[in-house]
């Protein structure tokens, strides 16, 4: 284990420690205790459906870049590469190990823009539903009271997604190799996402999975006595999700409770159940992956070099 490592894990405990101490974690954990089993078996169908969905994403994205990947093979992967996100900070190392086994037929550089760009879809799509959140919750009358500080920090996110499709857009200007492959990923994302028999498909494949996401973490809630409506689960869920990707800690455990508990109040609930709600999420996700640990097993048995059979001398005449 690298120093890294150790100190992503470090940062994640101290993080839920210090959440467990402020959000008055004794009040989570009987909240967690009692939760509904009917509706965290929701929570891990509505994630199981996330990951078949993103699965086949990753198929119809690197089909268009010209690479054939196998339903079983791509449902796999995934599966696998959710093992290496929990275990790992960032949640992009198993995504990296998905492009680098996909590279044989395309190339390393194509295998890696599919699962980049269909990535990138996802994390598109949850600010799409964050935006549609914030205008719905701002418009709508007693259904969201979102203070300055959320608002802000929505403009913020936008901005800065905004600024991701304006540097794709005119990277490709750029004089020299980093001009050169700006216009080789603008191309990519043009063909992947924004051609004609592409587009219906990712628009919808996207939605699906966000909103899968989204219903789980809703699900979680309502097994811990919160329930969320439409806007308050299309705004608060993406932004507690988004820390996910914070590679401070390891699979975001830490910076997610202490957004829901940060945000549950604006709903009406407690500090506390935003805390039991991320971390029934947390652990209904750890659930969901593992048949990843069964992907990992055969290909780990599948790379095992055959035993050596002892072969019987002759005797001599």
């Amino acid at each position: 284990m690298t120093w890294t490592r150790t100190l992503q894990i470090m940062g994640a405990v101290l993080l839920l420690s210090l959440f467990w101490a402020s959000f008055d974690g004794r009040q989570a954990l009987r909240i967690l205790a009692g939760a509904k089993p009917g509706w965290l078996a929701a929570a891990l169908g509505a994630l199981t459906l996330q990951t078949l969905l993103s699965a086949w994403r990753w198929r119809v994205t690197a089909r268009q870049l010209g690479q054939i990947i196998s339903r079983r093979r791509a449902v796999a992967e995934y599966y696998l590469a959710q093992v290496v996100n929990q275990s790992l900070p960032g949640g992009v190392v198993g995504d990296a190990g998905r492009a680098l086994r996909a590279r044989h037929k395309t190339g390393l550089r194509r295998a890696a823009a599919a699962v980049a760009i269909e990535r990138l879809a996802g994390q598109a799509a949850l600010l799409v539903i964050l935006l549609t959140g914030a205008i719905a919750a701002t418009l709508v009358p007693g259904g969201l009271d979102l203070p300055p500080s959320i608002l802000w920090l929505v403009a913020v996110l936008l901005a800065t997604g905004t600024i991701g499709i304006l540097a794709i857009a005119f990277g490709g200007r750029l004089p020299g190799r980093v001009g050169a492959g700006g216009r080789d990923l603008r191309r990519m994302i043009r063909l992947t996402l924004l051609s004609r028999n592409a587009l219906p498909r990712q628009i919808l494949l996207n939605l699906a999975i966000t909103a899968a996401n989204l219903a789980a973490f809703a699900f979680c809630a309502r097994a811990t006595g919160t329930v969320l409506s439409p806007v308050q689960a299309a705004v608060l869920v993406p932004l507690i999700l988004l820390t996910m990707i914070l590679p401070l800690t390891i699979s975001g455990w830490g910076w997610r409770e202490g957004a829901a508990a940060a945000l549950f109040p604006l709903a009406g609930a407690g500090a506390a159940a935003g805390l039991a709600a991320s971390l029934a999420f947390g652990l209904m996700f750890l659930a969901s992956s593992l048949p990843g640990l069964i992907v990992l097993l055969v290909q780990g048995r599948r790379a095992q070099p055959a035993p050596l059979v002892p072969v019987a001398a002759k005797a001599d005449p």
